[in-house]
């Protein structure tokens, strides 16, 4: 049944069993416990970073190995496909962000996008406005119809939570909803600058863009969704979970949320 010799059997069932200490076997339980909280998406870089954040001194190398040994295999990501279109009566705004995606202060560029995401009661559309220094977000909305009052919702927060002063240039890309006489109305009276990607050009709104990759592709991928009202629930765990506990290299291995109240107490102490 084994296809092995009996003798081999034999050998194998002589052999002392592999004794694991308490200290390691904490450690494996750690690491399933960071894996399965992320949805299988940390790769061995990633994970490697949790488990200091844990307290273990480890290297990428090692957590690789107990990776193959747990079964840990992370879920790969797929294409990521553009949602919006624009409506040709509309005006467009020059590219003024350029692809200058980490200014040096918070609340100096805004980047919103919309997704679409698939429950079986039908799509739900989700309006996400991220803050490029930090990497978080700051608003958001959801709801089974794309409209401008959607993205206007995702705005509403952001300038509640925030409480900007004038100058926040706010990037998009060309959809019929962010060029809109309705929306654009709305960044003028916030004292907002439009700024929008080229033709086509997802790298121009590439940070936005990965952020839906990352909520697609590693929290809710083989993930059935029944109604719409658990993907919301769902979509807001992630976004917690992005903020407060998901690691971005680009902000030297910090949570949005941890980078913030970094920078926050160097410029107090500045």
């Amino acid at each position: 049944m084994l296809n092995v010799s009996r003798s081999a059997f034999y050998d194998w069932l002589s052999r002392p069993a592999k004794i694991i200490s308490e200290n390691e076997l904490k450690l494996y339980r750690t690491a399933k416990r960071l894996f399965k909280r992320s949805r299988n998406s940390l790769g061995s870089r990633q994970l490697s970073k949790k488990l200091c954040e844990e307290g273990y001194i480890i290297g990428r190398y090692r957590t690789r190995s107990i990776m193959r040994k747990l079964g840990l295999v992370v879920t790969q990501r797929q294409a990521y496909t553009v949602t919006t279109k624009r409506k040709h009566s509309d005006s467009v705004a020059d590219n003024v962000l350029s692809q200058n995606f980490n200014p040096a202060e918070p609340n100096q560029a805004w980047a919103g996008d919309v997704t679409y995401l698939r429950t079986n009661e039908g799509w739900m559309y989700l309006a996400i406005v991220m803050d490029l220094h930090s990497r978080r977000i700051i608003g958001w909305s959801i709801s089974k119809r794309m409209t401008v009052s959607l993205v206007e919702r995702a705005l509403q927060v952001a300038i509640t939570l925030r409480q900007p002063g004038c100058g926040v240039l706010f990037h998009s890309d060309r959809g019929s909803q962010y060029t809109s006489k309705q929306f654009q109305s709305l960044l003028t009276k916030s004292g907002m600058t439009p700024s929008m990607s080229s033709v086509g050009a997802c790298l121009d709104n590439a940070v936005v863009e990965r952020f839906f990759g990352s909520l697609k592709h590693e929290w809710l991928l083989n993930v059935v969704h029944l109604t719409r009202e658990s993907m919301k629930q769902d979509v807001e765990e992630y976004i917690r979970y992005y903020n407060h506990e998901r690691l971005h290299t680009t902000l030297g291995d910090l949570t949005p949320s941890n980078y913030e109240k970094l920078q926050s107490q160097v410029s107090s102490c500045a």
